[in-house]
């Protein structure tokens, strides 16, 4: 099914979409830090719908403060991202799960809070597929510390405007995280993706 993404290109929504089929196999859930109207979140709704795992349950899990971005840190400025300001890409918790229920999609879990409040429990026991899209520096710190305990051999983590020259402490977290880990690093348009 095609659904229009406001954030992500149709180049790199193809990519996340053949690098979740991939996950569809690995042990975990799927898990998104940083969901915004929900595109991509509904794109992985509609893959796990449509390709049920032989004995799994493996579910969606989204995480967002639902009230836009937290204040930018040092690490976050640019000339060219001065529009990402705190409260900017607000949207709300009960808009997000309307577009599963009009999409006819189950659900996902969803929780609301800043990044930087989560601790692993909120999180599932095991991921196969993260998808972080947090925009801000401490924001991709704070998701990478969340899911990199819970990822399993052929896990993949996607991590959304690595090469974005309007937010670079998404490189900045994504590059320090990588210092002294196993993990291989891919860049696929603005996209980070992080294999063990």
């Amino acid at each position: 099914m095609a659904w229009k993404n406001d954030q992500v290109s149709g180049v790199e929504t193809e990519k996340i979409l053949e690098l979740a089929r991939k996950c569809l196999s690995v042990e975990g859930d799927f898990v998104e830090l940083g969901c915004y109207k929900g595109d991509t979140s509904l794109l992985l709704a509609s893959l796990l719908v449509e390709n049920p795992v032989e004995n799994s349950a493996k579910r969606l899990w989204i995480y967002d403060s639902f009230e836009g971005l937290p204040e930018k840190g040092s690490e976050d400025d640019s000339a060219l991202g001065v529009d990402f300001k705190k409260g900017e890409l607000l949207v709300t918790k009960r808009e997000v799960k309307e577009r599963f229920l009009r999409a006819g999609l189950p659900v996902p879990v969803m929780k609301k809070a800043w990044f930087s409040d989560l601790t692993g429990s909120d999180l599932p026991e095991s991921i196969a597929l993260a998808f972080l899209d947090g925009d801000l520096y401490e924001s991709i710190k704070d998701s990478l510390r969340l899911v990199e305990p819970k990822m399993n051999e052929r896990s993949i983590i996607i991590v959304h405007d690595y090469n974005n020259p309007a937010l670079p402490g998404v490189a900045k977290a994504v590059d320090e995280w990588l210092t002294n880990k196993a993990y291989k690093l891919e860049v696929f348009q603005s996209m980070a993706i992080l294999q063990g």
